[in-house]
């Protein structure tokens, strides 16, 4: 069996989205929390680029993307939170 770089970038965006997931329930990340939400933005990619470059299929990559925008939504949203924390009085 041969392993190309993309199935190496699927791996380890598995890995990232089930460490993510893992240290949520132990309470070790926060749901709103930039590491939290980067380790699954990183982890869609790296699916998303094992789909694209390997073998193709269309509902794993929309659950990606999914993945990936809602990630990016968390991250824009925990800036936002913060900038409006820090300038309350």
């Amino acid at each position: 069996m041969n392993f190309f770089w993309y199935d190496w970038a699927g791996y380890l965006g598995v890995a990232l989205v089930l460490l993510a997931f893992f240290l949520l329930q132990e309470r070790k990340l926060q749901g709103s929390g930039l590491a939290y939400q980067l380790m699954n933005v990183l982890g869609a990619i790296g699916v998303m680029l094992s789909l694209g470059f390997g073998n193709f299929n269309l509902a794993a990559f929309i659950m990606q993307v999914a993945w990936l925008l809602i990630g990016s939504y968390g991250i824009v949203r925990g800036i936002q939170r913060r900038r409006e924390a820090r300038e309350l009085p």
